[in-house]
């Protein structure tokens, strides 16, 4: 790692209780410069044959280049790759089998489903062949030693009691299709995940006196598991517990999990008091008891008045019908918006619309799954558990999808656009200096409290904190002030803070955003 800093104080205390030995648990909030903590963690350690194990394969070829020789980078899917078997390797150059094809060898037929609204519709073989398909994804991913009813993930658009009848009727499946993808001598196509899972189940050694974790709070239970193994090794575990944003395909929060010393990077360098008084109050309302504390030199506006709302350099949506709606706005607004998706992803709405207006099923997009014509999409759009879909079903109405494959066509590359649009899990990790939060969240809990619920908390957490200076809170400024910032708290946001095994004293809290002191 080149560059030379002077550490804070919170920096140092990780460095010395890594210095120590052990296993460690840092918890870095937005921007609080967990890279170069771990740059130091690594220099402090010299001497000694370090492993850094990313969430992605992009993430490890850049900490390649800048973490010290005796570190190596890779992820822990590229780990297990090159510790199993080659005749399992070769397995996983397979094409995968079909999902109705996997489905009709197990002899599932269709089946005929109720849905939320009470509607009737039949699941046809290449739905349930997904379903199972995916089933086995979310096992692998998990710590559990054989496949249960709970990896079975059925449509949120199905009524819950057959949903219940439905995971349990698959589960056999699932095992089956697992026992198959496990057979030494099997010559069936597995998935990465697969392959992780077998090397996992095996008790691996990772070859390394120390292992930097990153990202810990999205990591599967699987790669947990696997850690936990590594008693020759210290294990440092870094990660923003308030950052789990992928808890759909199987991730685990290890910050609330891991039995290890805890220290604290709450100082964030991305932005100011501002926008750190907003978070705080997102992670009070998770029942966090330390503010993150901004940089008083860094200029920080929060626009509340969408008329009084400044150009910006990038748009955060919660959903992909969103942004492609906020990609047609910035067009026919004459403005030249790049927005983070292929141009594939959003022709297969248009695509998936036209089989509906036809009277055919539509598989993909799965927001179309279950659909039989394209009355069945309006009315759902209409509904309470359908408002995430009414964007691109207006577009289709009012333009047609002839006006939705060109739109796929229009977005510009990011460095010529005026602004990014981005989804917020694309967006994780990035930062812009301007930033306006779209208002599609979901500001009610999944049971109609008038709190939304922690993993929607977390998502605004992530979307608020990519800003640097200025942060366009207009079109969700009536919504957040009343399910956020008025409703009663959890807890107190004021307790002593344990670090490293010693108390340290709190950091004084943030200027109250909104409404005043907590």
């Amino acid at each position: 790692m080149t560059g030379a800093f002077a550490p804070t104080a919170e920096q140092v205390i990780a460095l010395d209780a890594a210095r120590r030995g052990g296993d460690l648990k840092i918890k870095a909030y937005a921007g609080a410069g967990k890279t170069s903590t771990l740059g130091l963690i690594a220099q402090g350690l010299e001497g000694r044959r370090g492993l850094y194990l990313a969430f992605n394969r992009a993430i490890a070829d850049a900490a390649a280049r800048r973490f010290p020789p005796h570190v190596a980078s890779r992820t822990m899917h590229a780990h297990a790759w090159a510790a199993v078997s080659a005749s399992l390797r070769n397995r996983g150059n397979l094409e995968p089998e079909p999902p109705h094809m996997l489905a009709a060898r197990f002899g599932i037929g269709p089946v005929e489903a109720r849905t939320v609204t009470g509607r009737r519709v039949e699941l046809l073989p290449f739905e349930t062949g997904r379903l199972i398909a995916d089933a086995l994804g979310r096992f692998c991913r998990s710590a559990d030693a054989e496949p249960q009813v709970h990896h079975v993930v059925v449509d949120e658009k199905l009524d819950e009691v057959f949903a219940a009848e439905l995971r349990a009727w698959l589960l056999p499946a699932l095992r089956r299709i697992w026992e198959e993808s496990a057979a030494p001598q099997s010559r069936s196509a597995v998935s990465p995940d697969v392959v992780l899972k077998l090397w996992a189940m095996s008790g691996p050694r990772i070859d390394a006196d120390y292992i930097l974790f990153d990202e810990a709070q999205d990591s599967d239970a699987v790669m947990l598991s696997v850690l936990a193994q590594q008693r020759h090794a210290q294990v440092i575990y870094v990660g923003d517990p308030y950052q789990q944003i992928y808890e759909w395909r199987g991730a685990v929060n290890a910050m609330s999990q891991i039995a290890a010393p805890e220290c604290a990077l709450t100082e964030s360098f991305r932005f100011g008091a501002t926008v750190a008084a907003l978070a705080s109050r997102l992670l009070a309302r998770l029942g966090e008891t330390v503010p993150l504390r901004g940089q008083d030199a860094i200029g920080t506006m929060l626009v509340e008045d969408s008329s009084l709302a400044p150009p910006v350099d990038a748009v955060l949506c919660r959903k992909n019908v969103t942004a492609i709606w906020q990609l047609a706005a910035g067009l026919e607004a004459g403005h030249r918006p790049a927005i983070r998706m292929s141009a594939a992803e959003v022709t297969a709405f248009a695509d998936g619309a036209d089989l509906l207006l036809a009277g055919q099923r539509a598989f993909k997009p799965a927001a179309f799954s279950l659909f039989e014509n394209w009355a069945d999409a309006q009315a759902f759009a209409r509904t309470p558990f359908g408002q995430d879909l009414s964007p691109i079903v207006q577009i289709v109405d009012e333009l047609g999808t002839g006006y939705l494959r060109a739109l796929a066509q229009q977005g510009a590359p990011e460095a010529q656009a005026d602004y990014v649009i981005s989804t917020v899990h694309r967006a994780k990790g990035l930062e812009w200096k301007r930033v306006r939060v779209a208002n599609d969240f979901r500001f009610r809990g999944a049971d109609g409290s008038p709190v939304p619920d922690d993993d929607e908390l977390r998502l605004l957490y992530v979307a608020i904190t990519r800003a640097q200076h200025v942060l366009d809170i207009s079109e969700m400024r009536d919504d957040l002030v009343q399910r956020v910032v008025e409703q009663p708290f959890k807890r107190s946001a004021v307790a002593p803070q344990v670090e490293c095994g010693k108390e340290k004293a709190h950091h004084k809290g943030q200027a109250a955003f909104l409404s005043g002191e907590d």
